[in-house]
């Protein structure tokens, strides 16, 4: 017998919302094979068997779970569940769902969530294009895709850095826009992903003793490398691919920039693991490249485009979302001349990448945990990095 835990996905949420068995109860599975999926406040992750056996789930789907609970249980043949049935017998995936409770089935279709469901309700989606979703689970995201279809694509946020808000709901859709009732506040409620970078936001300012530092960088010579870079990769290369290479290669020469801090101790990386933000109107999302010092240009430049075409729905493993040791935030907009980014929780430091203000000249910012690192530190990583940026030939 193999019991089913629950893993820490994140740093971010205290508990998940099991939104599906992908498994009936008693039937036979393998060892590594999808059972269950889990939502959590950033995005879906499969959890799989850990052994062969039968199957026979402890909780309902649309539960929260916290990290470590056992959520199910896989019994070898000829053995005994070792654990008694819970009150409330978890339903497979292909049962119903009552009305009202945390999943909800469209008569005929898919289970769908109950943020799916207050979704569709607040944008105006009916039961029966919610049924007629080729999905075993729709979510949030499938009812904005919906939602997007029939009224048009959200417009973009107004603000593009760490921390802003989306600035507007998709349109054609006004119950995102008037009040439910007569003096009732008109408001917007935070999508899943801004809730999640509002919490970072708040631990930041919260635990994190930041500082800034900025210099100014000649980016002339390294745009025009990238254009020929581009063609010879056969992948798109510009500032991020750039700076994602030229800081994973100082992590040897500035362990410190790539550690995080527990009370009084530092923990220095193994690798550098570097976080860069996406954000195309959907939300702001940090992808992570790991082990960054060791992938290509090619490689690297492949990994973004990947994860820009996931941000634009949403369709992120958690492991893409997880482990960065530093964040570089992109604020590439043409009149944008200087950006402060706040510290991500878990790191050290944020690189600020604004684009040249006269086609080189460019202001780069580090913001940094002063516990860690000083300002004598950051003036001599940002030397460096210059350095190697400006040399790029």
């Amino acid at each position: 017998m193999a019991e089913l835990l629950m893993p820490k996905l994140n740093n971010n949420d205290t508990d998940y919302v099991l939104t599906a068995w992908l498994v009936g109860e008693g039937e036979r599975v393998a060892e590594g094979q999808p059972v269950a999926e889990v939502e959590t406040s950033k995005a879906s992750q499969e959890l799989e068997a850990q052994a062969a056996g039968t199957l026979r789930p402890l909780v309902p789907e649309g539960a929260r779970c916290r990290p470590g609970e056992v959520i199910g249980e896989v019994v070898a043949e000829g053995a005994r569940p070792s654990r008694p049935r819970p009150a409330a017998p978890a339903a497979p995936a292909a049962s119903a769902r009552a009305e009202g409770g945390p999943a909800a089935r469209a008569e005929g279709g898919p289970l769908v969530t109950r943020p799916a469901r207050e979704l569709a309700d607040r944008l105006g989606v009916s039961a029966d294009r919610l049924a007629a979703l080729d999905v075993p689970v729709v979510r949030r995201e499938d009812v904005q895709a919906l939602a997007d279809a029939m009224h048009g694509p959200r417009e973009p946020g107004a603000a593009n850095g760490p921390g802003a808000a989306e600035a507007s709901e998709p349109s054609g859709a006004p119950a995102a826009r008037a009040p439910a009732a007569a003096g009732e506040a008109n408001g917007v409620p935070l999508t899943r992903v801004q809730k999640a970078v509002a919490r970072a936001v708040e631990l930041s300012h919260r635990t994190v003793p930041a500082a800034y530092t900025v210099v100014r960088m000649d980016l002339g010579p390294a745009l025009a490398r990238a254009r020929e870079l581009t063609r010879e990769v056969r992948r798109p290369v510009g500032l991020a691919e750039l700076f994602v290479q030229r800081v994973a290669a100082l992590h040897g020469d500035f362990p410190r920039f790539f550690s995080s801090i527990d009370g009084t101790t530092a923990f220095p990386a193994e690798a550098p693991n570097i976080g860069v933000t996406v954000d195309l109107g959907e939300g702001l999302y940090v992808p992570c490249l790991h082990d960054a010092g060791n992938l290509t240009l090619r490689e690297i430049a492949t990994r973004l485009t990947a994860h820009r075409l996931a941000a634009t729905k949403g369709g992120f493993d958690e492991r893409d979302l997880t482990g960065a040791n530093f964040v570089i935030t992109l604020h590439t907009e043409g009149d944008v001349v200087l950006a402060i980014p706040f510290v991500f929780p878990g790191t050290a430091c944020a690189l600020a990448v604004t684009a040249p203000s006269d086609g080189t000249l460019a202001h780069i910012g580090l913001a940094y945990d002063h516990r860690l690192i000083n300002g004598r530190d950051a003036a001599l990583f940002l030397k460096a990095l210059k350095n190697s940026v400006e040399g790029i030939v």
